[in-house]
């Protein structure tokens, strides 16, 4: 999998803003903790001008909002904001078969029985398992059997891409105005990028045919009250499975230096930094957006991880993927470090 100063995680596209001086909120303080301390991520309630840290509400806020936000108060039922209904749990997308074909645009009877390559995979002589040394392959995810139970998991994800105003893709797209796909190239990576093998990218190449017919990998998307949309096992998931490829519009870095969004991964961290590149899940992603980062400033925090974010050169362009870097239990939620050892990403009041 490569050493772990290869490996590119989560991250903002820009550096957060320092935290401010003790008592520099101006006579504001938080309705939460009641300090006026952190001024740079305490912020105004539009609603009732009351303060409140980001990291003190429930679920947290990443950065300060750009527009408009209203505390939990001017939210409640009863208020006439128009923010109410953000707070209240989403209206969940029907579990009915044509209704997730056509959201996810699945080629053909997506709950079918079992696909002809799990067979296959069924069928395969056990004696590839005895070579000694060899190296670790990456593994297709293996999706449910049970056709209802897929229709949950698909149902699931389409609930929390409509909530947050964005569509279904397996890919990474390029729009006009954006960065191109000629721009994306792994040979302008500074210090290189790891290559993943052809093995491996026959597994991703599987896992994108069986997403195609509507096998989606074993996982649920749920919403919590602290943790916002979120994503568990449905299934035991096996360590160095994929569970997904991060996708989403492709821009350059220097487009999006101010940009609100909290999901943005590096794609490409070019020598020339006005050639590094983003992904923007923000209107068009899959699963990946929602499966959440973890605490790395505490012990506690690091041991929740069970997901990596590799980056591998794949044909020439630079592709992210998310691996199980341990065995994962079904109904275990799914983790991974936003930013490594790059520390760009404020984790330190995560939960």
């Amino acid at each position: 999998m490569g050493a772990a100063g290869q490996l590119r995680r989560r991250t903002r596209a820009r550096t957060p803003p320092s935290r401010a001086e003790p008592g520099g909120g101006g006579g504001v303080s938080c309705e939460a903790c009641g300090s006026g301390d952190a001024a740079a991520e305490l912020m105004l309630c539009d609603g009732c001008d009351r303060g409140f840290h980001i990291f003190c509400l429930r679920p947290i806020l990443p950065r300060v909002p750009a527009g408009d936000w209203f505390c939990p108060s001017c939210r409640s039922p009863g208020t006439k904001s128009k923010s109410a209904a953000t707070a209240r749990k989403p209206k969940q997308f029907p579990q009915v078969q044509t209704k997730i074909v056509d959201f996810f645009k699945i080629q053909r009877s997506p709950l079918a029985a079992g696909s002809s390559e799990a067979k296959k995979r069924k069928r395969k002589p056990a004696g590839a398992l005895v070579v000694s040394k060899k190296k670790r392959k990456l593994l297709p995810f293996n999706h449910s059997e049970d056709p209802a139970q897929r229709l949950r998991q698909m149902a699931s994800l389409a609930t929390a891409l409509t909530a947050t105003g964005a569509v279904f893709s397996n890919h990474l797209t390029y729009q006009p105005g954006m960065a191109p796909r000629s721009a994306n190239r792994a040979a302008l990576e500074a210090g290189g990028m790891q290559v993943l093998p052809k093995e491996d990218v026959e597994a991703l190449s599987q896992c994108q045919r069986m997403m195609e017919r509507g096998e989606c990998p074993p996982l649920l998307v749920v919403y919590d009250p602290v943790e916002g949309f979120t994503v568990e096992a449905d299934r035991f998931i096996r360590d160095l499975t994929i569970i997904t490829e991060y996708v989403g519009d492709v821009d350059y870095l220097r487009n999006r230096e101010h940009d609100d969004g909290d999901s943005m991964m590096t794609l490409l961290s070019a020598s020339a930094p006005s050639r590094s590149l983003v992904i923007c899940p923000d209107r068009r992603s899959n699963i990946a957006r929602f499966i959440n980062g973890i605490n790395n400033h505490t012990p506690e925090g690091r041991k929740k991880q069970n997901l990596k974010c590799v980056r591998f050169d794949v044909a020439g362009e630079c592709r992210v993927l998310l691996v199980a870097n341990r065995d994962i239990s079904k109904g275990e939620r799914l983790y991974y470090d936003y930013n490594g050892s790059e520390h760009e990403y404020p984790t330190h009041h995560f939960v």
